[in-house]
């Protein structure tokens, strides 16, 4: 009798180590499994992106933007990111025409030159994106509210920060559709110009300011465009450069098949009258293209100011307007 209550017990404790060994080794595949989940979570959601200042770690693809430069903003709506916070436009109250219902309760955090660090602080951001030319001095302030990505400076060609901003926002794939879908409508209406004949249109590019005029060269955010397109310049304007400051004696260097000017205007009517004095200047009236009524006036955010992907096909828009007849 006491050998088969024993040889029960004994049997019962067997059976139970048995089960207890089991739920350990469940246990513990079950903490592997869940920690190779964890590690490789964090493998795919961290990444690093190098720019102008460094080497930038970002935890996870951030829902919470900062953005410091008007082209940069455009970028982001471009890829279906609205900023928590955004600098102003340099023309718009508070922003450009074109991009202000987009904007709507973006909240302001200066301007590109002058920003507004408590500002962008209390928006408590998992991104800064920011720009080296304009804000080098306040990086390291920056960086301590959250992952800064800075590109190296302001430029005509506008895709190159862009394809910078869709790698910090972890949108590279995002970003290339919206520069394919921009090339894809430069080579529409370059194709448009050439069965019209009219790609060899020598294209002027002037801009009013309070006080001074320019006239824009091939290295602008108008000319890069032009020269993707493939249109000709005026040999006067056929140069890599920028733009450049001139006076009323250089008004026949404006010439071209059709001239196109824009001007910043801030509301105090000093650009404006910089624009009433030039177009009614004999030297402007005497010109080719004014005389033969080619001359038009375009928006400055839109062929200058606001140098990003949104003005960009808006521009595209206003050149089919011009320059394709009607089919």
């Amino acid at each position: 009798m006491f050998k088969k209550k024993g040889f029960g017990l004994f049997l019962l404790l067997f059976s139970l180590m048995l089960v207890l060994a089991a739920c350990g080794s469940s246990d513990d595949t079950e903490e592997s499994d869940n920690a190779s989940e964890g590690e490789e979570k964090t493998s795919d959601s961290s990444y690093e992106v190098e720019h102008a200042m460094g080497t930038a770690e970002i935890p996870e693809t951030p829902e919470k933007v900062v953005i410091l430069t008007n082209e940069g903003t455009e970028a982001l709506l471009a890829m279906g990111v609205k900023p928590v916070g955004a600098v102003q436009s340099w023309l718009g109250d508070p922003w450009y025409d074109h991009i202000s219902e987009d904007m709507e309760g973006v909240e302001v955090v200066g301007t590109e030159s002058d920003i507004n660090l408590e500002a962008i602080a209390g928006l408590k951001p998992d991104l800064i994106i920011g720009n080296k030319q304009r804000q080098e001095k306040w990086f390291d302030q920056l960086n301590k509210i959250a992952p800064t990505v800075f590109a190296e400076e302001l430029r005509g060609d506008w895709k190159i920060n862009f394809e910078l901003y869709s790698k910090a926002l972890n949108k590279e794939e995002k970003g290339q559709e919206v520069l394919s879908a921009f090339d894809e409508r430069i080579e529409s209406l370059k194709s448009d110009l050439e069965e019209q004949e009219k790609l060899d249109t020598k294209v002027s590019v002037v801009r009013f300011l309070p006080g001074s005029s320019r006239i824009y060269y091939k290295d602008s955010f108008s000319g890069v465009i032009l020269e993707q397109i493939g249109l000709a310049r005026p040999e006067s304007q056929d140069k890599p450069e920028f733009a450049e400051e001139v006076t009323k004696e250089r008004i026949p260097d404006m010439d071209g098949d059709v001239l196109f000017y824009f001007t910043y205007e801030t509301g105090d009517g000093e650009g404006n009258s910089t624009e009433e004095e030039w177009t009614n200047d004999k030297l402007w009236n005497n010109l080719e293209v004014v005389q033969e009524g080619n001359v038009h006036e375009v928006s400055d955010a839109i062929w200058n100011t606001a140098g990003g992907v949104m003005a960009a096909n808006q521009m595209v828009d206003e050149l089919e307007q011009y320059l394709l007849e009607e089919k």
